[in-house]
């Protein structure tokens, strides 16, 4: 994957119980780092494979490979916010395409 491609910075937030000050927590998103990638709309190519999902797939989103960019953890870019519901390794293992919802009111 060519770097010019990547050029949406995306803040990577991972879900983690967040203490309220009073003895408990709430379950919270963390920013855990920020990645560059490669943001479309599904194409026709990706629609068997969103079918198969039970979450409507609203954009693939492209990154170099990560262990923490799994299924459940969310992407947020310009105020949009991506749950991960698939992650596909190219035969490379050089790309990682993420098939995504959107999260409505975050």
């Amino acid at each position: 994957m060519r770097a010019g491609n990547l050029r949406h910075e995306c803040s990577v937030q991972t879900k983690q119980r967040v203490p309220d000050g009073m003895g408990g927590g709430v379950d919270g998103w963390i920013e855990s780092r920020k990645i560059w990638a490669e943001i479309t709309a599904p194409t026709g190519r990706t629609s068997p494979v969103s079918q198969q999902l039970t979450a409507l797939v609203t954009a693939e989103i492209k990154v170099r490979p990560a262990p923490d960019l799994v299924a459940g953890v969310r992407l947020v870019n310009s105020g949009v916010t991506y749950l991960i519901e698939a992650a596909l390794p190219d035969n490379d293992r050089s790309m990682l395409r993420l098939l995504c919802s959107n999260v409505p009111h975050p």
